[in-house]
C-alpha cells in the first residue's frame, strides 16, 4: 500500500507543479525537477528508488512514441544526413570526450568511466520534445533537433552495451563484433517497428470503434517495443520508427471524432507520464548521493565537469557541420545562431537514466560493481543540470538568437492556408451548381459560411501587423464571452425542461470544441 500510496502523491504532485508552469510559460521539465528535488530535499521524505523496469518498459515506450508521431517525414528526409553524422559521430565523440574526462577528474576505472560516457551520449528525445513544444523554431532546426535525439539512441546502446562488457567481463570488444551489434540493434529495430506500424495500420483501417482505437493506439508503443526487445533488437528503435510511420498516416487511417479522442486520451497521457518521470529524476538524487562512499562526496564537481564537456563537444561537432550546410545552401557568411540553439537545445534525461539504472551491480566474477553508485549519481545529476540550466534558459537562448518565428508569420501562414481551402470547396461548389446534383437552398447556405471564412481570412492577411494581433484577440475574448452567455442559456434551457440531456450534451461539446479552437488559433 506505501508503493500506492507514494504513486498517487507522486501524481497530485507533478500534476499541480505542471500545471503552474503552464501558466507561468515555464518549461514543464525543469520545474518539475526542481520541485522533485526541492521535495526529496524536506524532512522525513522517504527514499526514492527507481528500478529500471518502471522507466524503460513503462515509461519510456508512450513518450517515445509520442515524440515521434510528432515527427514530420517530409521534414525529416530533407535533414537525414546531418541527422545520421549527429546520431553516429557526435555520439560516438561525446562518449569518448566524457569517458576520458570522468577517468582523469573522478575516481571511475577507464571502464566505467566509459560506461558513464556511453549514457550520456545521446541527447533525451522525451525532454527535447517536452521543452521544445513551446518554442517558435524554424521547422527543419526543430525537426533536426527532435530526429536527432530519436535517432542517436542506437549508437549510444550500442556503446552502452560494449562498456557495460567491458566493466563486467573484464574483456575487451573490438571493433567488427560492435559494429555487427549496432547494424542488428538499429537494422532489427527499424524493421521490428515498420512491421508493427503496417499491422496496427491494417487493423486501424478496419475498425471505426473510438475505444477500441484509443487501446489500439495505447498498445502500439508497448508492442513495439516488447517485440523489438523479444527479437534482441532496440526496443528504442523500434518505438520511433512505429511511431513516425503511423504519425506521418494518421488522418487517412480514423476520422476527425476518432482523432479528437485520441488527441484528448493520449494528451493526459503523456501529461502524466512526463510530469511524474521529471519529478522522479529530482526526487531521486538525493537517496542517490547519500549512498556514495565518503571519497566520492567532489561528485557535484564531477558532474559539472562531464556536462560542459557535453556541451563544448557538442558545440566544437555543430559548429563546422552547420558550416559545411550552410556553404552548400549557399549563404556565404557563416551564421553562429543556428549551432548555438542547437548546442543549448541538447539535453538529457529519461533515456541516460534509464540505461544508468540497468547497469549490474555485480561482474560475472561475483564481486560488486563499486562505481556503480557513482554512475547513478553523476547520470542524474548532469540529467538535472542540463534540464534546469538549459531548461530555463532555451527560450531566452531561442529569442536571443534571432532564428525564432514570429508569431504573426504563422498567424499569416494559417491565414493564406485558410484562403486556400475555402477557395476549393467554393470551387467545388460551382461544380455541383452547374450539375444541378444539389438544391441552391443548400448551395446557397454552404457559400455563404465559405464565403464568411475567405473574408474573414483575407481580413487577417490584409491587416497590418499592428492591427492584426490586437483585432484578432479582440475577436477571441468577445466570442468566448458570447460562448459562456450561451452555455449559461443552454443550461437554463435543460434545467426548464425544454430540452434533453442528450441534447444539452451535444450543444456543449460544439461550444467546447469551438472554445478550444479559439484558445489554440
Amino acid at each position: 500500500m506505501r508503493g500506492v500510496e507514494t504513486i498517487l502523491a507522486l501524481v497530485v504532485l507533478a500534476t499541480l507543479v505542471a500545471t503552474f508552469a503552464r501558466r507561468w510559460r515555464i518549461p514543464a521539465p525543469s520545474l518539475l525537477v526542481v520541485a522533485g528535488l526541492a521535495v526529496a530535499l524536506l524532512p522525513g521524505t522517504p527514499d526514492i528508488e527507481i528500478s529500471p523496469e518502471t522507466i524503460g518498459l513503462v515509461v519510456l515506450p508512450p513518450l517515445l512514441y509520442a515524440s515521434a508521431e510528432e515527427l514530420s517525414w517530409r521534414e525529416l528526409k530533407a535533414v537525414w544526413k546531418p541527422v545520421g553524422i549527429l546520431s553516429i559521430g557526435l555520439v560516438v565523440a561525446s562518449a569518448a570526450a566524457v569517458g576520458w574526462v570522468a577517468s582523469q577528474l573522478t575516481p571511475l576505472s577507464w571502464q566505467m568511466a566509459l560506461v558513464l560516457g556511453a549514457v550520456l551520449a545521446s541527447t533525451d528525445p522525451v525532454a527535447v520534445t517536452a521543452l521544445g513544444r513551446r518554442l517558435s523554431l524554424p521547422p527543419k532546426v526543430q525537426v533536426l533537433v527532435q530526429a536527432e535525439s530519436l535517432f542517436n539512441d542506437a549508437t549510444s546502446l550500442v556503446l552502452f552495451r560494449v562498456a557495460v562488457s567491458v566493466a563486467v567481463a573484464s574483456a575487451t570488444t573490438g571493433w567488427g563484433p560492435a559494429g555487427g551489434e549496432f547494424v542488428v540493434l538499429a537494422g532489427g529495430g527499424t524493421l521490428m517497428g515498420a512491421a508493427v506500424a503496417a499491422v496496427v495500420a491494417l487493423i486501424r483501417r478496419r475498425t471505426e470503434d473510438p475505444v477500441l482505437e484509443t487501446v489500439i493506439s495505447l498498445v502500439t508503443p508497448y508492442a513495439a517495443y516488447v517485440l523489438a526487445e523479444g527479437a534482441h533488437t532496440s526496443g528504442v528503435t523500434s518505438v520511433v520508427v512505429a511511431g513516425v510511420v503511423l504519425g506521418g498516416r494518421g488522418d487517412r487511417l480514423t476520422n476527425a471524432r476518432i482523432r479528437l479522442q485520441l488527441h484528448a486520451v493520449y494528451g493526459t497521457v503523456v501529461f502524466l507520464l512526463e510530469s511524474v518521470v521529471f519529478s522522479l529524476i529530482g526526487l531521486a538524487l538525493p537517496a542517490q548521493v547519500r549512498a556514495l562512499d565518503d571519497g566520492d562526496r567532489a561528485w557535484p564537481l564531477y558532474a559539472l565537469a562531464v556536462a560542459a564537456t557535453l556541451i563544448a563537444v557538442r558545440l566544437l561537432w555543430l559548429a563546422p557541420l552547420s558550416a559545411v550546410v550552410q556553404r552548400k545552401g549557399g549563404i556565404q557568411r557563416m551564421n553562429w545562431r543556428v549551432p548555438l540553439v542547437l548546442t543549448w537545445a541538447g539535453t538529457r534525461g529519461v533515456v541516460p537514466l534509464a540505461a544508468a539504472l540497468s547497469v549490474p551491480e555485480t561482474t560475472k566474477a561475483g564481486a560488486a560493481l563499486a562505481d556503480r553508485p557513482l554512475i547513478l549519481v553523476l547520470t542524474t545529476s548532469v540529467v538535472v543540470v542540463t534540464l534546469v540550466v538549459q531548461g530555463f534558459t532555451l527560450a531566452p537562448v531561442v529569442r536571443r538568437s534571432g532564428i525564432a518565428l514570429e508569431p504573426d508569420h504563422t498567424e499569416r501562414e494559417e491565414a493564406a492556408a485558410r484562403c486556400r481551402l475555402a477557395d476549393a470547396s467554393i470551387r467545388r461548389l460551382d461544380e455541383l451548381a452547374e450539375l444541378e446534383a444539389v438544391p441552391d437552398v443548400v448551395l446557397d447556405r454552404l457559400r455563404r459560411g465559405l464565403t464568411a471564412r475567405l473574408d474573414d481570412a483575407r481580413d487577417r492577411l490584409n491587416e497590418d501587423t499592428g492591427g492584426f494581433g490586437s483585432a484578432d484577440l479582440v475577436y477571441r475574448q468577445l466570442r468566448r464571452d458570447l460562448i459562456g452567455v450561451e452555455a449559461v442559456e443552454l443550461q437554463r434551457l435543460y434545467d426548464d425542461h425544454a430540452i434533453s440531456d442528450t441534447t444539452r450534451r451535444r450543444l456543449q461539446r460544439s461550444l467546447d470544441l469551438e472554445e478550444a479552437r479559439l484558445a489554440d488559433s
